[in-house]
């Protein structure tokens, strides 16, 4: 796969966003082909392992104690909770693992237990990742010598429109936290939402962000917001299709050795809009009938997309030959 840094300005990647669809989506699906197999997608299982009683104020989050959710917190679940799920999740043929705790960041007293989580799904043969708020270095060392591959913490938006949606902790919070992850060796998951209000030029520098921050991330989700009840987006205006396709599109190309991640929001695509994001060099998605608290397609329906447009699953064995071929 390629591995080449490049820095975009704004003005370029909106240029390229901008271009005629059919233009861009060539291009896309070109760089697509050069670094990955065009039909193969990566599918990954989401598990929450602690829900709601966040303390930050994320305005899509129904997860929020803060924006008048009616969700109740939880505790985090049991370790052999999480390993019987990976289990059914691997035996289903997902290859990675993903768990998400609504936390603004782990305490210590719950570090054994997230320590245990990741050494035990490691030991199940699948790809790890794992999305908990803020760490500090002597929680990023932990996990990193427990064997997580992937930390997940989303930008959200582009700088600009980020306090219009969260003001408990700032952009440069999470890029703090996603240069620790990278200095430590474990690979970034980091994406954003569309459909919170932003302009498109806000989706466009979400993305400029992204694949400035050298390397880019290994992994890139791209969520359509699903309004939540009881949130301050539960009225939400839905996202354009065609503008959706666009964003992924350039995703791709801006970052050519990452995967797309189609994330929330799938469950209210059809399969015609999957297939244009699928064709605009998406090339993973989670599986599973919930994303945390969010709706998502049943695996039976992914199967028959699928098969429809000639895709196949990702197996750990083709993950490891392209990893040998790099």
């Amino acid at each position: 796969m390629s591995t080449t840094a490049s820095t975009w300005t704004s003005q370029a990647a909106k240029s390229l966003y901008d271009m005629p669809l059919m233009d861009l989506l060539f291009r896309a699906q070109s760089v697509h082909r050069e670094n990955f197999d065009p039909n193969q997608i990566q599918t990954s299982r989401l598990l929450s392992i602690k829900t709601g009683g966040c303390a930050e104020d994320c305005a899509y989050c129904s997860q929020s104690a803060r924006n008048g959710s009616q969700l109740s917190a939880s505790k985090m679940i049991e370790v052999e909770r999480v390993l019987s799920a990976a289990r059914k999740a691997r035996d289903g043929g997902a290859t990675r693992f993903c768990m998400g705790a609504a936390w603004r960041e782990p305490k210590e007293r719950d570090m054994d237990a997230l320590v245990a989580m990741v050494e035990g799904v490691r030991g199940l043969g699948m790809e790890t990742c794992m999305t908990l708020g803020m760490l500090d270095d002597s929680q990023v060392i932990r996990l990193r010598d427990a064997g997580l591959d992937y930390y997940n913490h989303n930008i959200d938006t582009s700088e600009r429109y980020y306090p219009e949606v969260i003001t408990t902790r700032s952009f440069a919070d999470r890029i703090d936290t996603l240069n620790r992850v990278k200095e430590a060796g474990i690979k970034v998951c980091s994406g954003g939402i569309l459909g919170m209000g932003e302009h498109a030029q806000d989706r466009v520098d979400m993305l400029v962000t992204l694949a400035n921050l050298n390397p880019a991330p290994d992994s890139v989700p791209i969520n359509m917001l699903m309004p939540q009840a009881d949130t301050p987006l539960a009225e939400a205006k839905p996202v354009d299709p065609i503008d959706f396709v666009r964003l992924i599109a350039t995703a791709r190309i801006m970052m050519p050795a990452s995967y797309v991640r189609l994330s929330a929001g799938r469950s209210e695509m059809s399969d015609e809009m999957q297939a244009l994001c699928f064709l605009a060099g998406a090339n993973s998605i989670f599986v599973g009938e919930t994303l945390l608290t969010a709706e998502n397609p049943e695996e039976d329906k992914d199967a028959v997309l699928f098969a429809k447009l000639g895709l196949r699953a990702e197996t750990m064995a083709g993950r490891c030959e392209t990893k040998a071929a790099e």
